[in-house]
């Protein structure tokens, strides 16, 4: 399980995401029997990039990858960008990895949204995934996929993204702009495929605020898969990756 601490103190920085974010992956990995890893290919037919959560980095995340064993990734190309380092609101200013602002924590349905920071961060996400699409990758095989406030940053790549992609997956995330952008979705983009998935427990990213995302997103014609996880904090459990290897697997195509 991938966990982020909660506030316990208002005198010094609070550090949303921790080294345990490390370990509990590792675990992960070590839960199943000696998995293959994916065979590196230069010929890659997909591409999954995954996005981390705030203080976390990419490098700590890349185990997730040994999971997904389905001879359909032996041809996925894999990408866990780091975020840059900037001040951060909601830790009192602490400079950590953050793809954009938070002003709050537990983050609600109405929290504050860094609505420019986001679009910043989105910018350079479209850069990774034109490059692998302009290395000859279909746009029908690119995913992507995020925790906490990557899953935030994925939901607002993909929608934002001028053509429809394989597909984008949120884990314990929450809508981070206002529905202003929503008049900024191409059609094609309107139809890529979201999953979303939140523990019912989260009290980092409230429940309600994955609750929130489907009915808001259905406001711009876009259909949005919530699954809800009973008794998951703020984390990310093997079940979860278990469901985005089908989740994935269920959309590949078979050229590129």
């Amino acid at each position: 399980i991938v966990s982020m601490t909660q506030p316990v103190s208002v005198t010094k920085p609070i550090v949303l995401v921790t080294l345990t974010s490390i370990t509990t992956i590792f675990l992960l990995f070590l839960s199943r029997p000696n998995p293959p890893a994916p065979k590196p290919t230069s010929m890659a037919r997909s591409f999954v990039l995954w996005l981390h959560g705030l203080g976390d980095s990419g490098p700590a995340n890349e185990p997730i990858k040994t999971l997904f064993t389905s001879p359909e990734f032996r041809l996925t190309k894999w990408s866990f960008p780091s975020a840059p380092h900037n001040p951060v609101t909601c830790n009192y200013g602490a400079v950590m990895p953050s793809w954009f602002d938070i002003h709050e924590i537990p983050i609600t349905a109405n929290s504050p949204k860094d609505e420019d920071g986001v679009l910043q961060a989105v910018k350079n996400v479209h850069a990774m995934i034109d490059k692998e699409i302009a290395a000859g990758i279909s746009p029908n095989n690119v995913f992507v996929c995020g925790f906490s406030q990557g899953g935030a940053l994925t939901l607002a790549s993909v929608l934002l993204y001028p053509k429809t992609l394989g597909g984008g997956a949120v884990f314990s995330g929450w809508v981070p702009f206002n529905s202003s952008v929503l008049d900024q979705l191409s059609p094609d983009a309107k139809r890529t495929p979201i999953s979303w998935a939140h523990g019912i427990d989260d009290r980092t990213v409230l429940f309600e605020a994955g609750q929130a995302g489907p009915p808001f997103l259905a406001k711009a014609g876009v259909s949005c898969e919530l699954k809800a996880y009973p008794g998951l904090g703020h984390s990310i459990n093997n079940e979860e990756l278990q469901n985005l290897e089908s989740w994935i697997r269920a959309r590949l195509q078979s050229s590129s």
